[in-house]
This record gives C-alpha cells, structure tokens and sequence, in this order.
C-alpha cells in the first residue's frame, strides 16, 4: 500500500552517523530560514513605520486619544494578503518548486512586517525590545525541549490545535464584545498556546527530516518548517506584548 502522506515516505536505512549530521544540518536551516524571516519583518516593519511609506498603507486619523492610524485598501491588502500565502503554501508547497517556495515565504515574511508597523506605532521601543527577548528565551527553551525530549507530543499537539479553534473563534467574539476580561482569558491562553505548540512543532518538524530525500523535497520541508516556527514566534510575541507592552 502507497504511503498516503509522502512527507513520510521512507527509503533504505542510513547510518546513525551521517543521519545526525543530516538531521542537524536541515534543523539548523529550518531556524535560518526562520531568523531571516523574522528580520526581513522586523526591518520592513522598521521602515514601514519610519518613511513615507506608512502613507502608502496606513492613514492617520483624529480620535479622542489622540493621532491614530487606520489601513486604507492597500494596507488591508498586506494585512489579509499573508493569510492567503500560509494557505498556498500549507495545500500547494509539494507541487511548486522549491524557488517559488523560498520566495512566497520571503514575500510573506515582509507583509507581514507591514501588518505588524502598528505594534511599532502603538507601543513604546523599550516595551517591544524587552518583550521581543522573553519571547525569544521562551520559544528557546521551549524549541529545545521538544527536539531534545524522547517523550511523543503528538496527543499535545492535538489538545493545543483544538485549543487554538478555540482561541480564534474567541477572539473573533470579542471583536463584537469588546469585553476586557475575555481579552485578558485570550491572551493568556494564547501565550500557553503557542508555547505548547513550539515545542510540539520542534519535534514534529525533526521526525519529517528524511536521509533519502533529494535537496528540493529537504529545501520545501524546511520553508515548512520555518514557517510553522516563524508563526509560534510571532503570535507568542503579540500575546505577550498585551501583558508587557507599555503604549505610547
């Protein structure tokens, strides 16, 4: 019978050596691909919010707060357009090549700095820098633990992805409710979330690694795997930064 998911497909055994030095050297280009992902953001995020940019996304608006900032269509583009690249890329990445892989996750890395200018508008530097390095020490710690740990997450993985149904459709209440105790439940849920989840994806991204696979199925499975891990990192970061994030 055919292995109906072909991540899995197995081939002839590998010597223990070379399949270590394998597996490190695809982890290690999963979290590069990752890293640079996260910076190709933050920069974009950066620029977007410092030059005239931001007027080609956002547009400031008079409340009783103050000056704030609202998306126009081209701004609203960039924050629905990332949604539609995770889709892409989760249903088509085995039947597009590995360049069209590389570079949909590039391009969704910088709309997605776009979206996120707002962070940069709405709180203050040191508040975004403090809570940006406990987000890192966490998802480390977290990352480490579930490549290190001998213990199977997969019925975590199962909980937490229920839990994340859960999380979205709370969140999409409370933008009719507007009710501050819900968001504090959603925000804290959320960080437990997406903590559980870095280290169940760590450890599912290391048991799809493969000796036998050529370099473009290697290549497609760490874009995968960056962005799992690229979206656990931004989301534990924006549920955090409801805690530590000090506005402006």
């Amino acid at each position: 019978m055919s292995n109906p998911n072909p991540w899995l497909a197995r081939g002839p055994a590998v010597p223990a050596a070379d399949l270590d030095a394998g597996l490190r050297t695809y982890m290690l280009r999963v979290y590069n691909y990752m890293l640079v992902g996260l910076g190709l953001t933050g920069v974009v995020a950066y620029l977007t919010a410092n030059t005239p940019l931001l007027g080609m996304f956002f547009t400031q608006v008079q409340t009783a707060g103050g000056i704030a900032i609202q998306p126009n269509i081209l701004g609203w583009v960039a924050i629905v357009a990332p949604i539609a690249m995770v889709l892409f890329l989760s249903f088509r990445i085995q039947k597009m090549s590995f360049a069209t892989a590389q570079m949909t996750f590039w391009a969704y890395a910088a709309l997605m700095g776009v979206s996120l200018t707002t962070v940069l508008i709405i709180y203050t530097g040191t508040s975004i820098a403090l809570t940006f390095f406990v987000t890192a020490a966490t998802f480390g710690a977290m990352s480490l633990y579930g490549y290190t740990t001998k213990r199977d997450l997969t019925g975590l993985g199962s909980f937490l992805f229920m839990g994340l149904i859960g999380l979205i459709l709370a969140s999409l209440a409370n933008m009719f409710f507007q009710s501050s105790q819900l968001q504090f439940v959603v925000s804290v849920i959320g960080v437990l979330i997406f903590t559980g989840l870095t280290a169940y994806d760590s450890q599912n991204i290391k048991n799809l690694y493969f000796a036998g696979d050529d370099s473009e199925a290697v290549g497609k499975k760490a874009i995968m795997g960056a962005l799992r891990l690229y979206l656990d990192f931004i989301n534990l970061f924006l549920f955090l930064l409801r805690f530590m994030g000090d506005r402006r």
